[in-house]
């Protein structure tokens, strides 16, 4: 075993035992949360994923910037393969590996090298639309100058990943072809574009050395970028898909129910219809008031939300300049979980720090100015739903602390005592009509 071996196998279990680590302790919190709903349906749910998270469908709805995050996306998929190909390389000692597999590893490395070039340029526009042109999606008072840097920092991990690839596949190619080897698998933009520059320029020896040089770099920054990743905005590298594939399947706007409390509404409309029906665990508390009350569904939402503000610009409450921001809903979920977690799983769900998920980071202003109109969910690229929190707390707060707004409670109040949600008595309620005419 060469020292380049050794140094990769150590390397790739730091990174593995990092990653593991990072793994447990979401897994932990995961743990904290409610139930949400069984995963079923499996036909329909690859479907959309293969519609929603693949086919990228929700982003293409942007003509122009969402087809350049596709490329990024479907390139993503493309280089995957020569990641894998050099931790094989690494572990093993080879070089190409998987050049055995012929037209298919030509075609694969070949696309490999156009998507880099592609994914580059790609970022490039993306930083700078971020740093000069103001995108107002991407402002808003959840946006702090950590989350702009988070952002841009993992956008210019990515740059450095495409320009090692290119100079990988360049300096490899130079290589291979002065020194008279053969050349596994098709570079085309670094055969025509970048590979001349270098011609005659470099011993065999140095080209050698510098492709190593990029070979190292390329795959150190993938695995400090796999373990950044979770920390950052880019954690839906990760989680995209397995979000997507865990979508609500119900149509958008229907309202998930309180089992217990459905069962008690039956139970008074016709005690017969549910007797056999056995009881559901009673919950601790009704609604959502700190982030342990929360579903894994939720958590994995708030996870996975890309901070994009494609939620919040089309937000009616948010647009009419209301507090409410859906991205923000997201935002705050993640950051109360990272706050309280660790003490829930040192010390159990009973572990309190005096704050919560509730008026501590969202207001009752926020989630009361919401419509339940879910244009935030149709626009999601991620299938996220966030009105579902919002419901959760509005829940919390009339069931728990009777704490509607004042016009609520008098709705309420009227479904009590009139069976309706207008202040008259049933007797009273056909009186408007008493002087029409009604023909025979």
């Amino acid at each position: 075993m060469t020292v380049h071996q050794i140094v990769f196998i150590l390397v790739l279990g730091l990174t593995f035992a990092i990653f593991g680590y990072t793994v447990n302790r979401l897994a932990a919190y995961f743990r904290i949360t409610r139930p949400a709903f069984p995963v079923r349906d499996i036909g329909r749910r690859i479907l959309v994923t293969l519609q929603v998270a693949i086919g990228q469908s929700k982003i293409l709805r942007r003509p122009v910037i969402g087809l350049i995050h596709a490329l990024v996306f479907w390139g993503f998929i493309i280089i995957l393969f020569g990641s894998l190909e050099m931790i094989v390389d690494g572990v093993v000692g080879t070089e190409k590996a998987f050049h055995s597999l012929g037209k298919v590893y030509d075609v694969i490395m070949g696309s490999g090298d156009i998507f880099a070039l592609i994914i580059a340029v790609s970022i490039l526009i993306f930083l700078s639309r971020r740093l000069f042109f103001h995108v107002r999606r991407f402002a808003g008072r959840e946006m702090t100058h950590k989350s702009h840097v988070d952002a841009n920092i993992a956008l210019s991990l990515i740059l450095l990943l495409m320009i090692t690839l290119l100079g990988m596949n360049t300096f490899y190619v130079a290589f291979a072809g002065q020194a008279g080897h053969h050349i596994y698998g098709v570079y085309p933009v670094s055969t025509a574009w970048f590979a001349p520059l270098l011609s005659g320029s470099l011993s065999d020896h140095s080209l050698y050395f510098w492709f190593r040089v990029n070979w190292w770099m390329h795959i150190l920054t993938i695995f400090f970028f796999a373990n950044y990743l979770p920390y950052s905005k880019h954690f839906h590298v990760f989680l995209s898909v397995p979000n997507v594939f865990l979508s609500r399947l119900r149509p958008i706007g229907k309202l998930p129910l309180m089992e217990n409390i459905l069962r008690e509404v039956k139970m008074m409309l016709d005690p017969s219809a549910v007797a056999d029906t056995p009881e559901t665990e009673d919950q601790e508390r009704f609604g959502i008031m700190d982030v342990e009350d929360v579903t894994w569904k939720n958590y994995l939402d708030s996870l996975t939300c890309t901070q994009c503000g494609r939620c919040t610009s089309v937000c009616p409450a948010n647009i009419t300049g209301k507090l409410l921001s859906p991205r923000k809903i997201m935002m705050d979920t993640r950051q109360r979980m990272k706050d309280k977690g660790p003490g829930m799983v040192k010390n159990g769900k009973e572990y309190s720090d005096e704050k919560s998920l509730l008026r501590d980071y969202i207001s009752e202003e926020e989630i009361w100015a919401c419509t339940m109109c879910n244009a935030c969910v149709q626009e999601c690229p991620l299938n996220i739903n966030q009105p579902e929190i919002i419901l959760g707390m509005r829940r919390y707060l009339v069931m728990e602390e009777a704490a509607a707004p004042g016009e609520l409670n008098t709705i309420f109040s009227n479904i009590e005592n009139n069976g309706a949600p207008w202040q008259f008595s049933q007797d009273d309620r056909l009186n408007w009509a008493k002087e029409l005419y009604m023909e025979d």
